[in-house]
């Protein structure tokens, strides 16, 4: 391989940056001491609008060491905006390019392995939790139900995979291609193709900082993926909607059979079940839509998904 990017967003991360650089550095270094990658290899941190001193440390570190480099986004754009701008900034400067973040839960050791693969012609090489011993049993459960939901929904990811991957320049200019304002990389990548592997690992506990995934996070981030990346639920309405047409066919078959035999009082129950069962479906579906609609809305503006304020590397990449 030859020069390596490691691309790393940032929100409010200024109690992680000082052991996040240092961590990564060493490793860059040993990395570039067994001849893996080439000595000019970089590490690019993304500040995504934070209101802390992340951008301040940023810059400290840059200015310390040349293999340190930093983007600076006008605003918080989102953490999937943010490694995109990471990403794409990267695309046309290295060989490939990691994506990981920035409390170092993933094991900056699968990097080693990450590069042999992408040495035996793999563009993409996804990092795969192989346990989750560190989770919660909440989070564990919930996790997991993600991945096999959005699976059944029709939305393809690489089961208990996050963004921590490696991808080769032809992979990242593929990705390039795709001009979604809503992003869901962990599914958009795999649509890009080309050869690619898993890494397996174990994810250790963050050491310092807060997660930037509470629980509420976490849900919309996965209505977000579905709906990004599948039409299966509007589909699933269309079929609840015909089966509802032919349950009402068989209520009014019913209804004619009580009302010719003389028995035509209805029962209170069966009512007020059945307008509250179709309200509730009816409003459910309408979100369901209206979720999409909302997407629709916001591609047909075409909105830069990112917009780089200041960007802090060497002075031949920026010429």
């Amino acid at each position: 391989m030859g020069r390596l990017f490691c691309v790393i967003p940032c929100y409010n991360e200024q109690e992680v940056l000082p052991t996040t650089s240092s961590l990564l550095r060493d490793k860059l270094h040993a990395l570039i001491e067994q001849n893996k990658i080439s000595s000019d290899s970089r590490i690019v941190f993304v500040n995504d609008g934070s209101r802390d001193a992340t951008w301040e440390i940023i810059k400290a570190l840059h200015d310390e060491d040349e293999i340190f480099q930093g983007i600076n986004l006008s605003k918080n754009m989102g953490h999937q905006n943010a490694l995109l701008a990471g990403l794409m900034t990267a695309k046309d400067l290295c060989d490939a390019a990691i994506s990981l973040d920035a409390d170092l839960q993933d094991d900056i050791n699968a990097i080693d392995e990450m590069i042999d693969k992408f040495n035996e012609g793999c563009d993409v090489v996804y990092g795969v939790r192989s346990a989750r011993k560190t989770d919660t049993f909440f989070k564990r459960t919930t996790a997991e139900g993600f991945y096999k939901l959005m699976d059944k929904l029709g939305a393809k990811t690489v089961y208990n995979h996050a963004d921590y991957r490696l991808m080769s320049r032809r992979a990242l200019l593929g990705l390039a291609e795709f001009g979604e304002v809503n992003l869901f990389l962990r599914g958009i990548v795999p649509m890009v193709g080309y050869k690619s592997d898993v890494v397996y690992y174990e994810r250790a506990e963050r050491f310092a900082g807060e997660s930037k995934y509470p629980l509420k996070k976490m849900l919309s981030f996965a209505i977000e993926g579905i709906t990004s990346l599948s039409t299966k639920p509007i589909k699933m309405i269309t079929g609840l909607g015909f089966f509802i047409f032919i349950v009402s066919i068989a209520v009014l078959i019913y209804s004619l059979v009580r009302y010719f035999t003389g028995n035509t009082i209805q029962g209170w129950t069966t009512t007020v079940i059945s307008v509250w069962a179709i309200g509730g479906l009816m409003m459910i579906s309408l979100g369901v839509i209206g979720e999409y609609i909302g997407k629709i809305y916001l591609e047909t503006k075409n909105r830069p998904r990112f917009i780089i304020e200041s960007y802090l590397g060497d002075e031949k990449d920026q010429k």
